[in-house]
Formats: structure tokens, sequence, C-alpha cells
């Protein structure tokens, strides 16, 4: 496998794991606590925190092979991550707005790819 590609899929996990940990934060602030301090130093809040923390190393071992200019268009595939996230787990809806806005960063991910 190309090593460019192997680093960018290591990206674009790194960008997944980081969807999943907003989803994670998303669902511990839909509770509530009995006070401030519990509503940040939670089992959920903690482990998002460690979740973002493994993402942030796959973006920089990512970044020791592909070029800086892929990064951002890589990073963009979160919000289609996030989407789909929040419609299994949140049960929030894709409104047609939010699918076509979604399809135009597909297609110019792909474009940028080719």
């Amino acid at each position: 496998m190309n090593e460019k590609i192997l680093f960018s899929l290591i990206f674009v996990a790194g960008v997944f794991i980081s969807s999943i940990s907003q989803v994670i934060l998303k669902k511990s602030a839909e509770k509530e606590y009995p006070s401030k301090i519990r509503e940040y130093l939670n089992v959920r809040v903690i482990f998002a925190y460690i979740i973002f923390f493994g993402a942030t190393l796959c973006s920089i071992l990512a970044y020791t092979k592909i070029p800086l200019s892929l990064g951002p268009i890589l990073e963009s595939s979160g919000y289609f991550f996030v989407a789909v996230l929040s419609y299994i787990f949140l049960k929030e809806k894709i409104s047609k707005q939010k699918m076509l806005g979604l399809s135009i960063i597909i297609i110019g991910i792909i474009i940028y790819a080719l």
C-alpha cells in the first residue's frame, strides 16, 4: 500500500475517533448533574477527552507523511462522521439541506483526492 494512502487512512481514523468523542460529549451534556464539577469530571467526559488525545496522536503521526495541504481536506470528513453518528446514537434528523451539504463535502474530498 502506498505510504501516503496509509497515513491518509490513519488521519481519517483520527477524525472518526474525534467524531465519536464529540458524540460522547453531547450525550454527556444531555444528562443532569448534581453539581458543576460533576458535569465536567465524570466518566463520559474524561473518556471523551482521552479519545480526543488519541485522535490528536493519529493526526501528528499522519502529518509526518502526508502534505499539510491534505490535512484540512481529510478533516472535513468529520462533518460526515458526526452527522451519521448523531443520527445513529442521538436520533438527530438529517435534513435535506444537511444531506446536500454533506454530499458537497464528500464530492470535494473525492475531487481533491483525484
